[in-house]
């Protein structure tokens, strides 16, 4: 990975993957979302009200996958000092934090009409909701410090202490007694919803990603740009 590290170089692959992620997740999106709200039978149980699922399972899916990223991200910055590693955290937790808003907001408004409540402090909310302050915290670290060196490696180690939240995240609906329902997807005897329900959350799930990985590389890139910008400007001050 480290001859990515040269920013031209990880430009130029970035500019010639971009189109190619965007039009996917473009695409996945549009096809997802079509199938979900206008294809998929409503739940037997639940009726009409199940297609918040599709977008609810893929940014509760998304919330922790990007954090998994930020986390290994973190890692690769504090064990190998890869330049890039360190933007790409930065550029992760935005995008993370605003899937676990996603999350938190349409969990909210699902679960007032199955279980009469817009909130409850069950195991799975309460740990989403922990992960979306982990967010919060992971941001307010990486801008605290006049040196940035500094709030990227305060960040970086809460980002790693915190990945521990991911587990009791997955597994909370296991071992404590919940309003939130198992999983059905992602199960080790394989998914228990009905194929009509599956496909389109799993493309929806896949736009979701392809749009992350869109949205990483061009605030990687805008970073990158800033650096050079800010380069510039000190080496005017310098002449001048």
């Amino acid at each position: 990975m480290h001859r990515f590290a040269n920013p031209a170089r990880f430009t130029r692959l970035a500019d010639r993957v971009l189109p190619f992620v965007a039009a996917g997740a473009l695409v996945c999106l549009g096809i997802g979302l079509y199938l979900a709200l206008f294809v998929a039978p409503p739940d037997y149980q639940q009726g009409e009200s199940v297609r918040i699922m599709y977008v609810h399972v893929p940014s509760a899916w998304m919330a922790m996958f990007v954090y998994v990223a930020i986390a290994v991200a973190s890692a690769v910055a504090l064990v190998w000092r890869h330049p890039l590693a360190d933007l790409a955290a930065k550029a992760s937790a935005p995008i993370g934090a605003g899937f676990a808003f996603l999350t938190l907001a349409t969990g909210s408004l699902w679960g007032r009409p199955m279980w009469g409540t817009w909130w409850e402090w069950d195991g799975r909310l309460t740990s989403m909701l922990i992960l979306f302050f982990l967010y919060l915290g992971h941001i307010a670290l990486m801008n605290a410090f006049e040196d940035q060196q500094r709030g990227y490696r305060a960040a970086a180690v809460l980002a790693l202490v915190g990945v521990i939240n991911i587990p009791i995240i997955k597994f909370s609906v296991d071992w404590w007694s919940t309003l939130h329902q198992p999983a059905s997807v992602l199960r080790l005897d394989g998914p228990t919803i009905h194929p009509s329900m599956l496909w389109p959350l799993l493309i929806t799930a896949l736009g979701f990603k392809l749009y992350y990985v869109a949205l990483v590389l061009l605030r990687i890139k805008s970073e990158l740009i800033a650096a050079r910008l800010r380069a510039l400007d000190l080496a005017k001050l310098k002449a001048t």
